[in-house]
Order: structure tokens, then C-alpha cells, then sequence
């Protein structure tokens, strides 16, 4: 990337406050799959001149794991490690790529004394596209069959199904739905941190029973906004041999494509 994008504590070292703190999350940050959608999303960001910032080295886990694995302790005490630092920076607004990081900080800081305005990466272009800051031109994907699969935790949890259909169409792309769709989607299995164990026995993987429904749309790209749905799809999509024919990408990556970022 030709461009540098500055920590929370640079800026304060200037006395400014940025636009938005982009809260990457694990993933993001070390999952090579998914330092691609970060990175498309900074793209995007430095390509329509919003002022961002990230914690950098500062960042630690939401705790979103640890939570739903059923540990409250380990789960409060990164969130005040968190809150702690976020405060002292008086942050505002915060963004993420990633529904688990989105859902926690929205709906668990707050009572933990992080209180932020907080956004899926979707609804922040969508904002952004709104105020006439991000234009898009889908040339590109043209004639494509693109499906979306809904995130748990933008979807059923926070009730947000527009904002990244809303970006979708703008491609220009054939948007075809999944027979579970919206609040009647299936989970990708790698909810309730269930994506760091195995599955239990049973007779089929979640993630294949998913990638099953994607793939009778017959797709060209299944799109997700989840760093660990784009794993499970792209497993499931392996699973049935399919990863030349179908991509499995972040919508953020799609927007990043059609602008050649």
C-alpha cells in the first residue's frame, strides 16, 4: 500500500482526533485471508479521504471468543483493556470489518463503560455513499451472479440486512438470494466460537450445508462481510471442488475491484 495510516497516539501526539477508529480485530490483523479485506477497506477509506486511525500495537481481542466460549472473566478483562485505552483517547466513533467485534463493542462495552458510536464496514460505506463521498462504478461485474451470505452478527443480532445488499447492487452484479436468507439465514458454523474446535458428530458440517444453498444459486461469488465466514464458505466451496469456478470474497473487496484499488 502506497499510503501510511496512523495510529490513535500519533494523532494525539498532534493534539487532532481522527474521523473514525478503525478497530481491525484478530483476524484482521493476523489471518492472512482476512488482512486482505483490511487492507481493501483502508483502500477505500484513503481513496475517499476519510481521516482514520487504528490502535495499532494498542489493540488486544474484544473478547468476543472467549465470551461465547463461556468465559465471562477472560471476556471482561480484555473488554476494560480495551475501554481503558479507547477512552483515554476519547474515542467517538468506531468502525469494524468484523460482525464479532461490531456486535461486542455495540452491544456488551457499554455496560463495562464503553460507550461508542459503532459501525459495520458496510453501513460506514453505505453512510459514506449517502453523503455523496463514496461513488461507485460496477463496470467490472457485470453479467456476475453474486449471492450474499448475512453474517449472524450483523444480520439476526443487530438487524442490519440493507447495507451490504445496498452496496452490492451498486455493482452492477446480478443479486440472487439464498433460499435462507436475511433473519431466516443459516450460520456459516463459526458462531459461538465455534470456529476454533472441531464439530461435533453429526451427519454434515454447518458449513457445508451452507455452502450447499450458496452454490444451487449457482454464483459466481458468494459474498460475505465476516472474516470467519469468508473461512467457512471457502472451506465449504472447497469441499465441493468448486474454488475455481467460485470466489468467496469480502464486499469490501468487490468495491475495491470495481475502483481497480
Amino acid at each position: 500500500m502506497d499510503f501510511t495510516i496512523k495510529t490513535m497516539a500519533e494523532y494525539a501526539a498532534e493534539g487532532k482526533a481522527p474521523e473514525v477508529l478503525f478497530f481491525v480485530g484478530c483476524a484482521g490483523s493476523f489471518d492472512d485471508r482476512a488482512k486482505k479485506i483490511t487492507k481493501a477497506f483502508c483502500k477505500i477509506l484513503n481513496k475517499v479521504g476519510v481521516e482514520f486511525a487504528v490502535l495499532g500495537q494498542e489493540e488486544s481481542c474484544n473478547g468476543d471468543p472467549a465470551k461465547r466460549a463461556g468465559n465471562e472473566f477472560i471476556f471482561q478483562m480484555m473488554a476494560l483493556t480495551n475501554i481503558e485505552i479507547m477512552n483515554a483517547y476519547e474515542v467517538k466513533r468506531i468502525v469494524t470489518s468484523c460482525p464479532h467485534c461490531f456486535n461486542i463493542i455495540k452491544n456488551e462495552y457499554p455496560s463495562l463503560g464503553g460507550k461508542y458510536e459503532v459501525m459495520h464496514h458496510t453501513q460506514f460505506l453505505k453512510k459514506l455513499m449517502e453523503e455523496g463521498r463514496l461513488k461507485i462504478e460496477g463496470g467490472s461485474f457485470k453479467g456476475k451472479k453474486i449471492t450474499f451470505h448475512d453474517p449472524c452478527y450483523l444480520g439476526r443480532a443487530n438487524d442490519e440486512y440493507e447495507a451490504p445488499r445496498m452496496l452490492l447492487e451498486k455493482l452492477d452484479a446480478e443479486l440472487v438470494e439464498m433460499k435462507r436468507c436475511k433473519s431466516n439465514g443459516l450460520c456459516c458454523g463459526a458462531g459461538g466460537a465455534q470456529m476454533f474446535k472441531e464439530p461435533e458428530k453429526g451427519n454434515k458440517d454447518i458449513n457445508v450445508e451452507r455452502t450447499e444453498e450458496a452454490l444451487a444459486e449457482t454464483p459466481n461469488i458468494i459474498a460475505t462481510g465476516c472474516p470467519f465466514c469468508n473461512t467457512m464458505m471457502t472451506d465449504g466451496v472447497k469441499h465441493f471442488n468448486k474454488n475455481t469456478e467460485v470466489a468467496v470474497k469480502d464486499i469490501v473487496e468487490l468495491l475495491a475491484e470495481a475502483e481497480d484499488l
